[in-house]
């Protein structure tokens, strides 16, 4: 079978970094198990007291890696069984690794049930891949692809389904994704404490704190260019026509339904569209519009646009503070019941619009492809 260039590799890539973030932070106060060697976890009896949202986060948690793995492993070209075997001891020893690592974290308890969960999850992610191969899904998909997506798109293709992923961390505002600089300053502070430049680093994080909101005019744009960039990133891999207006039409609606589903998360069902403030819903139109009115721009052309857009999204966003609001949806995430999906959509939701700036930079090059 020929190899083939498949957006679950990168995918497969970040969720096994994403599953080590979840089971090692906080990163923090690590210590030495002199009276308790590193395997030792698992001989210790399943515990008495466990619910069953730990039974299926800890199951439930490595299925996408599993699958992810399997299909990255058989689109590049490995046989079916030599990528099952592959990905069930990657999975068994990926959990085997994280609860041994567990024993040197005071905060978090190693167990035998959470590696035995964590591997049959890898399992039944590989069953369910595996009978999507077997019954001609990854062949249905490639011709679909191929239709879609111009060649080498991989890249593009991950990113676009990971946007809606980072929209379901909370945001300053509705599809700003990207606010990591107040986590940077905090960091730079902390490394700098005591040192000569740090009173440089407090009247910067000071002067960061004392902003005022943004505009409704600032809201407005930050929003326009929160959908507008992936429309435009989708321009740059999806092959020109009709294609690209669906898309955009699919990006507004699933960029409404994702920030409906993260309020709803935070504050619950009754305040889910409380998102909606009065700049939101003729934001999002008029980035559909001009996306649908983009749709005939050449490939670099779309790229070009949307070096500039998510430069600009980047600037606004982190010209937000945070409000209230903002700070208790936060607390929520980091203190609840998601705190193991916290992790990831946090770092999604920092990181996307960089990585997309960067790809698009490499894509600059290749957009002249038929």
């Amino acid at each position: 079978m020929a190899g083939h260039r498949s957006s679950a590799a990168p995918l497969a890539w970040l969720y096994a970094g994403l599953i080590v973030y979840a089971s090692l932070s906080p990163f923090t106060d690590w210590k030495s198990p002199a009276a308790l060697p590193a395997w030792q976890f698992a001989n210790i009896p399943w515990p008495h007291r466990w619910t069953g949202f730990d039974v299926v986060a800890n199951l439930l948690g490595y299925m996408p890696f599993g699958a992810l793995l399997f299909g990255a492993l058989v689109r590049s070209g490995h046989r079916v069984s030599a990528a099952a075997i592959t990905t069930a001891l990657t999975g068994v020893l990926l959990s085997l690794l994280m609860e041994s690592l567990q024993n040197f974290l005071p905060q978090r308890v190693p167990s035998g049930l959470d590696w035995a969960l964590n591997s049959a999850g890898t399992l039944l992610g590989l069953l369910v891949a595996a009978a999507i191969h077997l019954l001609g899904g990854v062949d249905r998909w490639q011709t679909v692809r191929d239709r879609w997506f111009i060649a080498n798109s991989a890249g593009g293709i991950a990113l676009l389904l990971l946007w809606p992923v980072g929209l379901l961390f909370p945001t300053p505002v509705p599809l700003g994704v990207g606010q990591v600089l107040g986590r940077l300053e905090e960091g730079a502070a902390d490394l700098l404490l005591g040192t000569p430049w740090e009173s440089w680093v407090l009247d910067w994080v000071d002067a960061q704190a004392s902003m005022s909101p943004l505009s409704q005019g600032g809201e407005l744009l930050t929003i326009f260019l929160g959908l507008l960039v992936p429309c435009l990133l989708a321009f740059s891999v999806v092959r020109s026509g009709w294609r690209r207006a669906v898309l955009v039409l699919v990006a507004a609606a699933l960029g409404f339904a994702t920030m409906t589903l993260s309020t709803a998360l935070n504050f619950g069902p009754t305040h889910a569209l409380a998102w909606l403030t009065p700049p939101a819903l003729p934001a999002l139109a008029a980035a559909a519009v001009f996306a649908l009115i983009m749709v005939p721009i050449p490939r670099r052309g779309a790229v070009g646009l949307g070096l500039v857009a998510v430069t600009a999204l980047v600037a606004l966003v982190a010209q937000a503070p945070a409000d209230p609001y903002y700070a208790e949806s936060l607390q929520g995430w980091e203190q609840g019941r998601f705190i193991r999906f916290h992790g990831a959509a946090r770092w999604v939701g920092w990181l996307w619009p960089y990585v997309a700036l960067v790809y698009l930079l490499t894509r600059f090059s290749a957009s002249d492809e038929p």
